[in-house]
């Protein structure tokens, strides 16, 4: 059993990560604003503190072996809101965890990175060794806080995942990333709304993403650096198609896009550590499907990342 920090985990992947972690009987302590909520069920080993994870100094470390950081300002709209606010949360809050981390002789610091920090790239296999050239805000945070954990890996071992965009149902459900978001047109409106089309996105499994995390983990001797987490590289166009195939008489409309955006991803170093995927996007679209079939699928506006930012009026400097 370990003692493990989670911040952002009352996010979509927290959510799911930390009920994961709980089933397999470890300690855990949650830091998370809880801007869209909290839908983690109390357990004796759960401790969940509502706050900033910039407020460093309040997180109580004693004790912690590692540090899963999964809090940040999220996606590409979500930051330019506030850029301020995102660098603050997505890089000046992970460098003071870091430190902390270091001065607690914390043994294992886990990163949420992105996928995305490669930016526009013409490979087909985009892999680790690749130059980052993000062209947004978030993009730029992510790969500065990657630099900044690095530079800590003689103190503790840094493992820095490089998510695909993750699909599929979590209690905490994001209803604004492109598997989930057709899933959900297609179910409501029986038509589904494609910018563009062609621009390629890798996926992931939400429960392949757990699995990732926990991989990690559990095998602490694997070497510091970034590793890849995606596993389906394929079109905005071919995923509505894919669904439109599970729920007959569903219409794609597809209209213009100045998102240049195609993101691919190679992991095969990730695999070589010996993770297994087990999960696809085709399940992930089944399990929403399900969800909503039974009435359990969470719809309101905190599902959308920069509508309920508004709403929170977190636009506002702070």
């Amino acid at each position: 059993m370990s003692r493990i920090l989670v911040t952002g985990g009352c996010g979509f992947v927290g959510s799911s990560l930390v009920n994961h972690l709980l089933e397999s009987g470890h300690k855990i302590i949650v830091v998370d604003t809880e801007w869209f909520g909290n839908y983690l069920k109390s357990h004796e080993n759960l401790t969940c503190l509502k706050q900033d994870v910039r407020d460093v100094d309040t997180i109580p470390f004693e004790g912690i072996e590692s540090i899963i950081h999964l809090a940040n300002i999220a996606n590409d709209p979500g930051v330019e809101l506030n850029p301020t606010l995102s660098w603050e949360v997505n890089v000046l809050a992970t460098q003071q965890l870091a430190n902390k981390a270091r001065l607690y002789g914390v043994k294992q610091f886990i990163y949420a990175s992105s996928g995305s920090v490669y930016g526009v790239k013409e490979e087909e296999n985009v892999t680790e060794d690749l130059e980052l050239v993000p062209i947004s805000v978030y993009n730029k945070t992510k790969m500065v806080a990657e630099r900044v954990l690095l530079s800590y890996e003689d103190d503790f071992k840094v493992h820095c995942v490089r998510p695909a965009t993750v699909c599929g149902w979590s209690p905490r459900m994001r209803l604004d990333v492109s598997v989930n978001m057709f899933t959900w047109q297609a179910l409501r409106n029986k038509e589904m709304t494609v910018f563009g089309g062609n621009q390629v996105r890798p996926n992931i499994h939400i429960d392949d993403m757990v699995n990732v995390y926990d991989h990690f983990l559990t095998n602490p001797h694997i070497k510091s650096g970034c590793y890849n987490a995606g596993f389906e590289n394929i079109s905005i166009l071919e995923i509505a198609e894919m669904i439109k195939k599970k729920m007959q008489g569903t219409k794609i409309t597809i209209t213009a896009s100045n998102d240049p955006r195609s993101y691919r991803q190679n992991s095969d170093k990730l695999l070589q550590t010996g993770f297994k995927q087990k999960y696809s996007v085709e399940n992930a679209i089944d399990d929403i499907i399900q969800i909503f079939e039974d009435g359990k699928l969470d719809e309101g506006d905190n599902c959308f990342t920069v509508k309920w930012m508004k709403h929170l009026n977190l636009n506002i400097k702070i």
